[in-house]
Formats: structure tokens, C-alpha cells, sequence
């Protein structure tokens, strides 16, 4: 790439520019660099694009490592037995269902299962501002949206990594499920082991040269490690990363990698959304608007069924529940990862979905506390009549 300063300077101050601009008018940045891409996509060469897509594909890994950095083991296990119900029924409905229904409109079965991805996760990163832009990360309802976007995180890496396997083989048989799950086993497994008798046995060196200028090597020489031998297994580079997180977690020194590895994400990874908004190709494949329609309908119902209903079984009041039930529509991050593993005929479709359900999904969120009285008045008091009959 020629002028390399001059063309990276310049999309940096562009990420900024609608990053700020979309931040003003209450909408994802995210979705600022999505919709850059599309427009600005003719004015790459394809060795540019590469050079684009390299760095994207960075940023990505950094964000899966994070996210392992914030589950050392023993939290996993706690988390899972509190949100498991709900984590199920999310990942049956927003998942499962999504795959069935993408089949019967007409789908092939893989294009079926990335648009199943694409629905599954509710935006860890709008989510988390939203509820603290909004005061209420503390309440009851947002600790079991917290915990309901970790055990998507968790399941997130795994359905990357089947999805990639299959894709490598371009068909679906039990063989190669069995072969791809494997794969994931053996891999979680070591991990697991890394962890218990090699990282916990670091703990003290870690802690004793923490503050140093060469930890960051370590961090990144470990995540990068671990997505190279996950991308050698042809499974996901982000489930190599994610358990490159959890191992280095049982150092005890997350918060410290963490805030040394944050600000060189925040860096990469408006790249990895503009480098999809250039793959999207609005004139290749057919949009089908009625399939679209269907299944962004479906999305939000689905988000708020397991709002509602995950959040009475987790022991939400009435209230809270509905609450909840309004404020996880909003895909984003992961759904952009999903899309990416299209072919670009289906881009075009899945970034107009993610687009929707990232505003509806934001929207339903700050309608959501007043939604919460209006409704959940009348549902008290539908009861208390109901008891009196």
C-alpha cells in the first residue's frame, strides 16, 4: 500500500469523525464504520483490502481475548449455574430457531447456521453502555443481562469455531460434527489444563512483573499463539484467543492486562467493521425482503421471550422482567463476526439485519423502564383481579 501513513492517518480521523457524528445522534459506532466501508469500498485495490482485512482480523482476536481475561475458571463455573436456564433457552430460540426458520424460507443449511449465529448474541459492548449510560448496571435486571451476555460470550467462540469447521468442508454430516466438536473438546480441554498447572503456577512472576513494559508481549505472544494453533485445527482463531484469555486469567492479574490491551483493541477494531462495510456488495444476491423482515421480526420476539421469561426464572420481579425483555434485542459485535463468514451475495442481507436490529434493539432498550410500569401495572393488576375472582 502506497502512502501508507497518509491513507492510515486519514481513515483514523474518518473513524472518529462518524464514530463522533453517530455517538451525537444515539446510535453504534459500530454501525459508523459498517456504513463508511460501504460507501468508501471503491477506492480500495484489493492489496489495500488485504492490508485492511490483516488488521481487522487483529482487532477481532484482541476482543475475544479480553473477553476470556474477564472469566478465570472458577467464575465460569459460578456464572454457568446461576444463568443456565436462561442461557439455554436463549441459545435454543435465538439459535436453533432462527436456523429452522432461515431453512424453511429457503436457505441452504450452512447459510441457515450463520444467520442462526448472526441472531444469536445480544451486543455485549451496546448493552454495557447502555445500562450504564442508563444507571441501571446495579439493578437486579441488569446483573441478569450481565450474566446472560457472559454466557453468550461463552458459546459465542464455540459456535464460531463449528462454523468455521463446517464451512471448511462446504457440507454437514455427523462425521464432520463430530470431528469439528472434537476438535473444540481436545482444544478447551488443554486449555484447561494450561491453566490449572501452568498459569496458576506463574501467578507470582506474573504479579511480581505486572507493571513492567515487556508484559504486554507475554499477553499478546499468548493470544496470538493460541488463535494460530485454533486457525491450524480449522476451527475459529476467536475460541484460540477467548481461552488464551481464560488461561493467562488464573495469573490473577486481569484487570492489569486488561487495561494494558484495551487501548491497542480500541485502536483495531473500528477496522474490522469498516473492512465488512467494503465486503458488502448491495448489487450481488437478492435481498429478499420478506425473509428479512421475517427474521428481524423474529429476533427482537425471541430477545424478549428470554427477557421475560429467563428473567422471572432467574428471579426477576414482574417488572424487571419486562424490562429485560426490552433491552437485548440489539445484535452487533458478535453478529458482525457471524456475517463475516458469508459469501458476499448473503453480506449485503446480514449487514441490513445487523443495521435494524442494532437501532430497533436500542430503541426497544430506552423505551424499556417505562415500558416496564405500563405494562407491568397492568399485569399486577390483572393478577390481583384474577385473585379476587
Amino acid at each position: 500500500m502506497d502512502h501508507v501513513f497518509i491513507v492510515g492517518g486519514i481513515l483514523f480521523l474518518l473513524f472518529f469523525v462518524v464514530s463522533y457524528f453517530f455517538q451525537r445522534v444515539k446510535l453504534p459506532s459500530l454501525l459508523a464504520y459498517i456504513v463508511l466501508g460501504v460507501v468508501m469500498a471503491g477506492l480500495f485495490t484489493g492489496p489495500e483490502l488485504r492490508v485492511i482485512d490483516e488488521i481487522s482480523r487483529t482487532g477481532i482476536v484482541l476482543l475475544f481475548f479480553l473477553l476470556g481475561l474477564h472469566f478465570p475458571l472458577n467464575r465460569l463455573i459460578g456464572i454457568s449455574r446461576r444463568i443456565w436456564q436462561a442461557g439455554v433457552m436463549d441459545l435454543v430460540l435465538n439459535f436453533g430457531v432462527s436456523v429452522v426458520l432461515a431453512y424453511v424460507l429457503g436457505f441452504d443449511l450452512i447459510v441457515a447456521l450463520i444467520i442462526g449465529g448472526a441472531a444469536y448474541a445480544s451486543s455485549s459492548a451496546m448493552t454495557v453502555r447502555l445500562l450504564e449510560e442508563s444507571g441501571r448496571q446495579t439493578s437486579p435486571e441488569g446483573e441478569f443481562q450481565l450474566a446472560l451476555l457472559i454466557f453468550e460470550d461463552l458459546a459465542a467462540p464455540v459456535i464460531v469455531s463449528v462454523l468455521v469447521g463446517l464451512s471448511a468442508t462446504g457440507r454437514i454430516t455427523g462425521g464432520d460434527l463430530a470431528v469439528v466438536f472434537g476438535k473444540v473438546v481436545i482444544m478447551t480441554a488443554a486449555a484447561i489444563l494450561l491453566a490449572y498447572y501452568l498459569f496458576r503456577r506463574v501467578d507470582l512472576f506474573v504479579q511480581r512483573y505486572i507493571k513492567r513494559d515487556f508484559m504486554p508481549l507475554l499477553a499478546l505472544s499468548i493470544a496470538f499463539i493460541f488463535a494460530g494453533i485454533a486457525e491450524y485445527l480449522e476451527l475459529s482463531k476467536l475460541l484460540g484467543a477467548f481461552l488464551a484469555g481464560v488461561m493467562l486469567s488464573e495469573t490473577g492479574t486481569s484487570r492489569e492486562f486488561d487495561r494494558m490491551i484495551e487501548p491497542v483493541k480500541s485502536l483495531f477494531m473500528p477496522f474490522f467493521f469498516f473492512w465488512f462495510g467494503t465486503s458488502i456488495d448491495l448489487g450481488a444476491g437478492e435481498l429478499q425482503p420478506v425473509a428479512l423482515a421475517i427474521l428481524i421480526v423474529w429476533s427482537l420476539v425471541a430477545k424478549m421471550v428470554v427477557g421475560l421469561w429467563g428473567g422471572r426464572i432467574y428471579g426477576l420481579t414482574v417488572k424487571g422482567s419486562i424490562r429485560s425483555a426490552f433491552s437485548l434485542g440489539q445484535r452487533g459485535e458478535f453478529s458482525v463476526v457471524m456475517a463475516a463468514l458469508a459469501e458476499t451475495g448473503m453480506r449485503a442481507f446480514l449487514g441490513i439485519y445487523i443495521s435494524v436490529t442494532a437501532v430497533a434493539g436500542v430503541y426497544l432498550f430506552r423505551i424499556g423502564p417505562a415500558m416496564g410500569e405500563k405494562i407491568g401495572n397492568w399485569w399486577i393488576s390483572r393478577g390481583e383481579r384474577g385473585a379476587k375472582g
